[in-house]
Order: C-alpha cells, then structure tokens, then sequence
C-alpha cells in the first residue's frame, strides 16, 4: 500500500516546507542558506519552497535537522492546503504517518488549534511521533487505532483529512512495481477499506464539517468511484476545488464527477494526486464534557525551576506518565475517558524535579540564558559530540543561531555539550 506523504525527490528541484512561526521564516531560510542552501517560494503556500541550490544532502542540512524545515513532495503539501482548517479548528488526521501533512495541519491551525494524528500501523507510529517532535508542534496529539468509530463520539471534528493507504499508481517514477502489484481484482480490498473510512470520517465530522479525501494514485476505482460512494451513499455534499497555483490538473475520469483535482505528474513535477472535498449534510455535533487529562501535574513552578519558559507552549498542562513528561494541548481535554493517545514529549520528571528534553525549544523562550552563535562551526562542533566553554551558564543552557532556538545544552563542569535526550 502506497504511503503519500513522501521525501520523493532526490537531488535539486526538491520541495520542502518552513516549520515555524511565520515571523520567523526569513530567520529559517538564512539559516539554511548558511549551509549553502537555496531555495524559492512555491505559487501556493507562503510556507512551502523548492531548492535551487543544494550543495549537501538537504536532509542533512542543519535546518532538516533541527526540525525547521519538512522535505515533501509538491503535490503532498495540497491536501492540508486544500482542506483550510482554520485558526483554531479541531482536526483528525485519520491515516497520519508519516507526518508531513499532520504537521502542516498542526502549523494551518495555530497554537490555538488541535490536530489528532491516527496511524492504524503500529510500525508507522513511531515515525509520526518522531516527526511532530522533531519540528517542535505541540498542538498536536496521536493514537494507533485501525477504526475510530467506536473510539471517538460521532460529530467530534471540524475538518478531517483522510489520504487512505492506495495502490500509488501515481508514485510510479520511484515504485515502479506498484501498477503490477495492485493490478486489476487486487485492488479491491483497498477499494473496500478506503469507503470503511470515508464512512468513519463522516460519522465523526460535526454538521458543515469538512474532509478531504486524497490519494496517490491514478486509479478511477479509487478516486472518482470513491468520490461518487461519498455522494450517492454518506451524508456529504461536494465542495468544488479551486486550482492551486504551479499545478497542472487532468480532467476527471469520470462524467458524471466534477470539481475534483487530478495532479498531472508529468506537467507538475510532482506525484500524481487526487483530491476531493466534502461537507458533511446533517448529524449533531458533539458536545463534550469538561474534560480530564490523564496523568499526574507537573508542577510550573518545576518547569520555570528547571530554566525554561512555560509559556512558550501552547494552551494546555504538562502531565507525567512515570518518568516521562507530556503537553497536553488544551484541545485534548474533550477526547472521551479511557480515549488511548499521546500528547507531545517535553522532558522527564523525577523526584520532583522537571529536565527537559534536549529538543523541547518550545521551553527556551526568546533570548535565555545560552549560547547565541552567529556561526555554524560551533553548532556543527556540539553536533559531532564536541564540548564548549559553558563560563556561568545554567545547567540547561539554551543554543540559539542568531537568536533562533535550537535545543537545550547540558552543562558537565565548566563545558556545554548537545544531548539529544
């Protein structure tokens, strides 16, 4: 099964997108173009760009790894894009890993906002969680279940995307065996999973909620046949789409199907996509109870106690589960007792005592105690595992490029060194 959110292309031309506050994405993108990376904006996102020079693996670069950009390919940034969540919404991303497009829904909303990544594939799991932390969205939570509809009250979400697992005829450039994998009968089992979970999505939209369905492949059976299963048998009406800018769209392959996209790959230099968008017609919408976060507090006065900043993270508290520290976003607390997920690690929490996690930038606030690089050699000396002078620093130094949060350092002695723990 074809998985559609991808680091597709190898080499220049590749796409990526800012992961930060729009404020600071000049910042971000003097901070890769330090490694000798350029790169020009995408028509259809200010958040999204393609590289025009790439000296060193993009990938490799500081900014990838520090989380402030996501390689992607063009024709998957377009769902979250496409769906609009606004500021604030309540969104499930029903089918998540391996996170690039739970991130951007996660980075649409605001820190107001709350995004629910589902990964039904307990291998994939891991890499979705591993994503949203690394590029520090904390407005977010996720959950491994193959069907949500017993887990979650129906008329729960404003906007859902579901990009279901497809036979990927549009990803054929670097899975070329896929058309002869899913050839002919083989497809049906996927076409029968991907209508299971069109009807979950439109049990748990809430009335005039939104979904967007998705694919990465070319086939009829799996778009504009599914497009017409959502009209003639789920409470959805169609919303038309608009074309984004630096596509080329084919016509629907179906006459009686309209208003869907078609990514021509060839014309877009991107996979092929489909892309439909639906309102849900009727229902009643979930109203929660006043929700209880699981776990024990973790005080504030440990957080502040232990150098960072609270009140860099989004609405919401900090829980411990054992050892282990989580935020839990405000937008969390209407999820239903015994509701299994995981909000976004922050740290530990022992005896008492808060130590955040190496990467837990949204702690550091803007201009702690730390060291302030203007150059790349002393960053690339902690990340090579060499220490510096830490002088009178705190024991969880900030490291900072030009006033861009990086991660907490661990002082030993009198040197600083990186820890990514």
């Amino acid at each position: 099964m074809a998985v559609c959110d991808t680091d597709t292309a190898k080499g220049s031309g590749r796409s990526f997108r800012l992961v930060c506050e729009a404020g600071e994405r000049d910042l971000v993108e003097a901070f890769l173009g330090a490694t000798g990376h350029v790169a020009e904006a995408e028509p259809f996102s200010p958040w999204c760009r393609r590289v025009t020079a790439e000296p060193t693996a993009l990938g490799a670069s500081l900014a990838a790894r520090f989380g402030y950009i996501h390689i992607q390919d063009r024709s998957s940034m377009l769902p979250p894009l496409l769906l609009d969540p606004p500021a604030g919404a309540r969104v499930l991303d029903m089918c998540a890993a391996p996170g690039g497009k739970t991130g951007f829904l996660a980075q649409l909303v605001g820190p107001t906002g709350f995004v629910l990544g589902n990964e039904p594939s307990p291998d994939r799991l891991a890499t979705l969680r591993q994503t949203l932390f690394r590029e520090s969205l904390a407005n977010t939570a996720t959950c491994s279940f193959a069907d949500l509809s017993p887990q979650l009250p129906a008329g729960s979400f404003t906007h859902i995307l579901l990009d279901p697992p497809c036979s990927g005829w549009g990803t054929l450039d670097k899975n070329p065996q896929a058309a002869k994998i899913w050839a002919g009968d083989k497809v049906a089992p996927l076409v029968a999973l991907q209508r299971k979970l069109l009807a979950t999505a439109a049990a748990l939209l809430a009335p005039g909620g939104r979904v967007l369905y998705s694919t990465c492949t070319t086939n009829v059976a799996e778009n504009e046949d599914q497009t017409r299963f959502a009209l003639d048998e789920l409470p959805l009406r169609q919303i038309p789409l608009a074309a984004p800018a630096g596509f080329v769209f084919e016509a629907p392959h179906r006459g009686d199907v309209s208003g869907v996209l078609r990514v021509d790959s060839a014309a877009s230099a991107a996979q092929g996509f489909y892309l439909a968008l639906f309102e849900k017609v009727g229902g009643e919408a979930h109203d929660p109870d006043d929700g209880v976060f699981p776990g024990e507090p973790v005080p504030r006065a440990a957080i502040a106690a232990a150098g960072c900043e609270p009140s860099g993270l989004p609405p919401g508290v900090v829980r411990s589960f054992g050892d282990k520290a989580f935020f839990l976003h405000a937008g969390a607390a209407w999820l239903p007792a015994g509701f299994r997920y995981q909000g976004f690690a922050v740290g530990s929490f022992r005896s008492r005592v808060f130590r955040p996690h190496g990467r837990a930038r949204l702690l550091m606030g803007r201009g702690g105690p730390g060291l302030n690089e203007e150059a790349l050699s002393r960053i690339e000396a902690l990340l090579a595992g060499q220490s510096l002078p830490a002088g009178d620093l705190p024991a969880r130094p900030g490291l900072y490029w030009r006033g861009l949060p990086l991660g907490f350092l661990t002082k030993k002695g009198s040197r600083a060194l990186w820890s990514d723990r």
